[in-house]
């Protein structure tokens, strides 16, 4: 009996069925598309594509009637970049997120190193690639080749390396290229850029290839995948390369039990299914399954659990029934169903419609099988997992646990460990803050055999913050007013956080009058109004104001007070040439020894004691020098009875020239003090 088996991983990649997705989309929308370059190396869906009036240009020059622009799964260099863009172009940029990560790391380590590229030099990938890096750049196919650019890394080894990879590099030959550098470069940065799904693919190739007679690799001869599957399947069987069904009628499969079946990833599943069909009719093994029954019987996973599509056919309280298509009864308990205990399954779901769903349980005697939505979930959240360490996509959810040395984040079904160190910005940020609360976050690392993840919340809130910042200094300007949190506090000031950026509030810009400590004024976590005082575009700081104009004691004095107001003040301090009393907060005011009786005194402490308030009227106010009189012996002549006569005085009383600042502190000492 022959028996032929299809790989699990054959297939379209994530990064080509993105690529296809949005190229058919773009046809859909009736809007004029073209591609830059083959989108895929795959005659058939090119042709497709140009069906449905996406035609391939090889150059943005050509897209002479202003159609939008794909940019193809494998990428393209910056100045293709910079074509379209002065072009005017709508582009759709249908980069692999694995290739983008490689054009991120050329462009960031190449200039600081020489850059090692393995793979195809003639491939539009590694050109892509090689158009990120800058300085000096070698790419080579293989190991044999890697020989000759050794020599080239002068220094005995010590020049500092960068070796990436085309993402579909053999696995085999990029262990050799490794341990080859690791023997001669002290200075090695190695990122193994393989996509995983190419490592995958090509493991299980291989595998498959050694337990089989003949191997069947499908997909399009410019593919370099494709043609490296080929060549792994070759060194343990008879391997045939195909792009279409109509090629396998030139082959002789007659003499292979064991027949593989694999294909690149830019081959579609309709290809993979007509290979399987004609090979079923050539064969012509009616004792062998029918085709429907072997392909489903080739893509069971290890453990028989199948991915089906079922319609509902009906609905009870605990269950809902579903048609799997088979002669089996189907049906998904609640529990299969949801984790909502109080959930009503009519509530979810409505007969005849359509759901993914994974085979749990099958009962040939009974003629059930039991199936699960819940548990597909999670495995395509465990996926979605294991892929964000390399797409770097920014997952989301919920804080369900606070552990030793860290917090549980729980999305798509997975719980993701999230370190102390990488759950916070500060290290003085409780863990305890973030239970239930829902959160951003990046993968670190994975293990897909322990199935464990970790994570950074840290990484999220940094780049976010490096956005802000950006954003900030984009558009700040001195004057400008925002709404921002006090962050921490010195003896010299505060320093508030205006989304971002931290700028600082001097300890004499929080108030007119005089204090000790900025906490006096403000809180840690307090929400303030700040305006910019001044900008250090040099070295990123910002000065900025508190304390409002209209607050400020001399504008409420030169408002409300004038000369010949009398009020009643309080005794600040105390000199020898007289006594200082405040008139409202912030403005002090000078009673001259000499306006302090009628009678002659030695010193103010005669009359007066700290603390103590007197009436008295105001004989100067000079805002503009911060100056104030006061007398209290006027008031006292106002009240007395006129005498008779009056002696001249002996002398005429001296100026008096002091100041009192906002913050309270007495001036100088009267030039000619009385007595």
């Amino acid at each position: 009996m022959k028996r032929i088996t299809v790989a699990k991983t054959a297939g379209f990649c994530f990064g080509v069925r993105r690529a296809v997705d949005a190229a058919f989309a773009e046809a859909r929308s009736g809007t004029p598309a073209c591609t830059l370059g083959e989108l895929i190396h795959n005659p058939r869906i090119v042709e497709e594509l140009a069906r449905a009036g996406v035609r391939v240009i090889e150059s943005p020059a050509e897209n002479t009637d202003g159609r939008t622009v794909i940019i193809r799964s494998h990428g393209v260099p910056p100045q293709v970049y910079e074509e379209l863009a002065a072009s005017g172009a709508r582009v759709v940029d249908a980069t692999c997120p694995y290739v983008e990560k490689l054009h991120r790391l050329a462009a960031e380590h190449s200039g600081e190193s020489v850059t090692l590229i393995a793979g195809d030099p003639s491939h539009p990938e590694v050109v892509g690639i090689a158009g990120f890096c800058e300085g000096e750049t070698h790419i080579f196919r293989s190991a044999e080749e890697l020989d000759k650019i050794i020599p080239i890394l002068d220094n005995g080894g010590n020049r500092p390396v960068t070796l990436l990879a085309q993402t579909t590099f053999s696995v085999p030959e990029w262990e050799k290229c490794v341990e080859k550098l690791k023997k001669v470069c002290t200075k090695l940065r190695i990122f193994d850029t393989i996509c995983i799904a190419t490592e995958k693919r090509q493991s299980e190739a291989r595998e498959l290839a050694a337990q089989s007679d003949a191997m069947i690799v499908i997909g399009g001869r410019k593919s370099s995948n494709t043609a490296k599957l080929a060549q792994l399947c070759g060194a343990y069987c008879d391997t045939f390369l195909i792009e279409s069904a109509a090629e396998l009628h030139d082959l002789d499969l007659g003499g292979y039990t064991r027949i593989g079946v694999t294909a690149g990833a830019s081959t579609p599943a309709c290809i993979i299914k007509e290979v399987h069909k004609t090979m079923s009719e050539i064969l012509k093994d009616q004792d062998e399954l029918s085709f429907e029954e072997m392909l489903n019987e080739s893509f069971k996973t290890i453990d028989n659990r199948e991915k089906v599509t079922a319609t509902v056919t009906g609905i009870a309280p605990n269950e809902i029934s579903v048609d799997i298509g088979t002669k089996h009864a189907g049906y998904v308990p609640l529990s299969e169903l949801t984790d909502d205990p109080n959930a009503k399954p009519e509530e979810l779901v409505k007969v005849g419609d359509q759901m993914d769903l994974l085979v749990v349980r099958v009962n040939d005697v009974e003629g059930t099988v039991m199936l699960s939505k819940k548990r597909l979930d999670a495995i395509a959240g465990f996926e979605k997992v294991m892929n964000a360490v390399d797409t770097e996509e920014i997952l989301e959810g919920t804080v369900v646990e606070v552990i030793k040395g860290g917090v549980l984040a729980l999305t798509n079904g997975v719980k993701v460990f999230i370190p102390a160190s990488q759950a916070t910005l500060s290290r003085n940020d409780s863990l305890e803050d973030l239970l239930k609360k829902k959160v951003q976050f990046k993968i670190l690392e994975v293990n897909r055999q322990r199935k464990r993840a970790v994570g950074s919340i840290r990484a999220v809130l940094r780049e976010q913050r490096r956005e802000l910042e950006e954003k900030f200094w984009q558009e700040v300007e001195v004057g400008k007013h925002y709404t921002g949190v006090v962050k921490s506090l010195t003896s010299y000031g505060a320093f508030v956080n205006l989304g971002g950026v931290d700028g600082m509030v001097h300890i004499s810009e929080l108030s007119w009058n005089r204090i000790k400590h900025p906490s006096e004024i403000v809180s840690v976590g307090d929400t303030v109004e700040v305006y910019i005082k001044d900008i250090d575009a040099e070295n990123k700081k910002i000065s900025l104001g508190y304390k409002k104009a209209e607050d400020n004691p001399w504008v409420i004095m030169q408002r409300d007070y004038a000369v010949g107001t009398v009020c009643t003040v309080k005794v600040v301090s105390m000199t020898p040439f007289g006594a200082f009393a405040q008139i409202i907060p912030g403005v002090d005011g000078l009673i001259h020894i000499s306006q302090i009786s009628n009678e002659r005194i030695n010193k103010p402490s005669d009359v007066l004691s700290i603390g103590q308030e007197v009436e008295v009227k105001i004989t100067e106010l000079d805002s503009e020098k911060k100056r104030v009189s006061l007398s209290i012996r006027a008031l006292l002549a106002d009240k007395a009875p006129a005498p008779a006569e009056e002696e001249a005085p002996a002398a005429e009383e001296s100026a008096v020239v002091y100041e009192a600042g906002p913050d309270g502190a007495q001036g100088e000492i009267p030039e000619d003090s009385a007595e």
